[in-house]
């Protein structure tokens, strides 16, 4: 019962459960952009059938590797650009990592448990908390009560730039709204899945302000998901010596955004890492700490 119970809970968090509905929240978003002559009765049938058609297809890909779809418009100029707001529809489900990295997440921790490696899990940069619920469910379906799971972020989106490596990479609230979710909504969420108790502990800010003094004392699992240069590497001077030898550090964005993959390859030259990064997907990798 006990993988079943986190199967079904992975399910939920990527909303695998539910991908027609989104399929049909981004057809009826595409129509109301891009009119297209067609009945009522045709709209009805793409709706009811929305598990067999094309944008169901594209949003199941999509969400294996934890992208989604782009909705795209010519500018004046003749070149495509982006609907950003657009976002705001495609992101339904309750983390954006996909279903490989999540399968990851799980397999470090059950390797955590098989080798007793000891210590918490954290992730820093949560968005709306998927994997941090995941994290708690994991311990509750292994009835674990001495390890914690910490949720760090500023619930106010991603800093801005003010590093030389992240020059150009302006992916605060004012450029990527959607991705500050407040922490009382992230509260609500582990409440929802109702795996919101003690072992569940808030860090909230920039990370330079509060990882260097939160009381952890040790981790065995450190997931990184702050995008840019600097919160990538507060987090790794703030918390890779408290990660236990056998611990795993899994860097969300590392093929993805070369400021994140900047501050993990000079972080490691610096520090004489040479675990090896194995990759995840597409925009991911791990190491395992020896």
């Amino acid at each position: 019962m006990t993988e079943r119970y986190l199967s079904l809970l992975k399910k939920s968090l990527l909303n695998e459960l539910y991908l027609e509905n989104e399929a049909r929240i981004l057809g009826l978003l595409m129509q109301l952009l891009f009119p297209r002559q067609t009945t009522l009765d045709e709209m009805a049938r793409e709706f009811l059938n929305a598990r067999h058609g094309e944008l169901y297809a594209r949003v199941q890909e999509m969400r294996r590797g934890g992208g989604w779809i782009q909705i795209r418009t010519n500018t004046a100029d003749g070149t495509s650009s982006e609907l950003v707001a657009a976002r705001n529809f495609a992101f339904v489900a309750h983390s954006m990592i996909g279903r490989a990295r999540m399968d990851n997440l799980h397999d470090c921790m059950n390797a955590v448990l098989a080798d007793r490696i000891p210590g918490d899990f954290i992730e820093t940069g949560v968005w709306k908390g998927g994997s941090t619920i995941f994290m708690r469910g994991f311990l509750q379906a292994h009835n674990i009560h001495d390890r914690k799971v910490w949720v760090a972020d500023s619930f106010e989106g991603l800093p801005k730039p003010s590093l030389p490596e992240d020059e150009n990479w302006d992916l605060s609230a004012d450029v990527m709204p959607y991705l500050a979710v407040s922490e009382e909504e992230v509260r609500e969420l582990f409440e929802r899945y109702e795996l919101l108790d003690e072992q569940v502990m808030f860090l909230k800010g920039w990370f330079k302000d509060t990882l260097p003094t939160a009381d952890i004392d040790k981790l065995a699992v450190l997931r990184l998901d702050g995008d840019l240069y600097e919160s990538t590497m507060d987090a790794l001077n703030a918390l890779y010596h408290k990660l236990s030898p056998g611990g795993f550090v899994i860097v969300d964005d590392y093929n993805a955004l070369p400021q994140c993959e900047q501050a993990i390859t000079d972080f490691r030259r610096h520090h004489g890492i040479q675990d090896e990064l194995v990759r995840i997907d597409e925009m991911s990798v791990f190491w395992r700490k020896r």
